[in-house]
């Protein structure tokens, strides 16, 4: 791949956005890149986790404008509808943990891909910025979604119409990511988490995440009903077996995310 790098780490797939001269702004074959990276991970089953970074200053500036304003590009609409929106549900429908370690600053799409993500943790000297409204254009990959149901429609709808940085530390306080970690050791701790993970229930995490999925839209009613649905398919797992035992005789459970 030309611009994202990929590596498998025990049972997590590393997955590397590689455009440092631009800040790790998508351009058309970095997007399907990594989308054919999230496929990869669904479709194998020895990848148990996804930790997803970037390389060098950024995590990710958002689109390449070069790009988006190239009357011979793919256009905008293109743009949003096969690099950005298939990202996001890609990252949502995939029944494994994502922890995305953001090394840089986040701004626009690169911003909305992190907060779609399971687990977001930041390094200290980070910042997140809605930068769309900055240059005539709506929050997409997620944003208007995501962000109003993390830290509030107030919040958010001042955020994205302003374009205000947010310090990693803000955005830990306000519940847009889990943590705040130093920059000299981001990569090593979000590592850790990633194999903390890939460790867990596999089966679990992802049937945890289909109900989370199913809950920004469900009643309390449909949502106690599915979890009762999803709490049987749980008990016929390996893991479960496994868990309960473990825990019947004391010991530590060795999961095979079956």
């Amino acid at each position: 791949m030309a611009f994202i790098k990929s590596e498998i780490e025990g049972s997590v797939l590393k997955i590397t956005l590689s455009r440092p001269d631009k800040f790790n702004s998508f351009n058309r074959e970095m997007a399907l890149e990594l989308q054919g990276a999230l496929d990869k991970a669904a479709s194998d089953h020895s990848i148990r986790a996804v930790l997803l970074t970037g390389e060098g200053k950024a995590f990710c500036a958002g689109q390449d404008l070069a790009e988006a304003m190239d009357v011979n590009g793919p256009g905008i609409e293109k743009i949003v509808r096969e690099h950005y929106n298939p990202i996001i549900l890609k990252i949502r429908k995939l029944e494994k943990p994502v922890v995305c370690a953001v090394n840089g600053v986040a701004a626009g799409a690169g911003a909305n891909i992190a907060l779609a993500c399971d687990v977001v943790v930041a390094g200290s000297s980070v910042s997140f910025i809605q930068a769309f409204s900055k240059i005539g254009l709506i929050p997409d990959s997620g944003g208007t979604f995501f962000l109003p149901r993390l830290i509030g429609f107030g919040k958010a709808s001042a955020l994205m119409m302003l374009g205000d940085k947010v310090s990693a530390l803000d955005a830990e306080r306000m519940g847009m990511i889990y943590k705040v970690i130093d920059d000299a050791t981001l990569i090593a701790e979000a590592s850790l988490i990633a194999k903390t993970l890939s460790e867990m229930p596999t089966k679990a995490m992802g049937l945890t995440k289909r109900l989370l999925n199913e809950s920004l839209e469900n009643t309390i009613d449909k949502q106690l009903s599915y979890e009762a649905d999803v709490q049987v398919q749980a008990t016929l797992t390996y893991d479960y077996t496994e868990g309960v035992n473990a825990f019947l005789e004391k010991r530590k459970a060795i999961f095979k995310g079956e």
